[in-house]
């Protein structure tokens, strides 16, 4: 008797934790300023292209400038043995018609050697999305 209570208790607990690991782990699409926060985490900060195919459209996908920035920061590392870290603003969303936003933020581009600071730049990008199914990402540009 005692076993099949404690078995009932482990098989609540193991349920309850799926819950919680559920929702910690759901892929927020709701906001089009998180949608941006998220992708330039997993684009610029953890470098994984998989994880950023997750706040991508998945038509008229142009990442070409943000491809170029990561690819420029990759280069950099190896060639001056330094750390690039990138880091961004507040994310302003702005109306381009009911399915469709723009997110504005300036990009904080640092670079460090053995936790010396040895640069930093700041580049002002916007982030065009559209709702499908939740906002995503469909192009990224650096602004003049």
């Amino acid at each position: 008797m005692g076993a099949g209570i404690l078995a009932l208790l482990c098989l609540g607990g193991v349920g309850v934790f799926i819950s919680f690991y559920d929702e910690a782990t759901k892929i927020e699409r709701s906001k089009p300023d998180a949608v941006v926060d998220q992708f330039l985490r997993a684009y610029l900060v953890n470098r994984d292209d998989q994880e950023a195919a997750l706040f991508t459209c998945k038509n008229g996908l142009d990442l070409a400038a943000v491809t170029a920035l990561r690819t420029q920061l990759i280069e950099r590392e190896k060639e001056f043995n330094v750390t690039v870290n990138v880091s961004w603003s507040t994310l302003i969303v702005s109306g381009a018609g009911e399915d469709r936003r723009s997110v504005a933020t300036d990009l904080v581009i640092a670079g460090s050697s053995g936790g010396t600071s040895l640069s930093r730049r700041t580049e002002p990008w916007t982030f065009a999305l559209v709702d499908e199914d939740g906002w995503r990402v469909c192009s990224a540009a650096k602004l003049p």
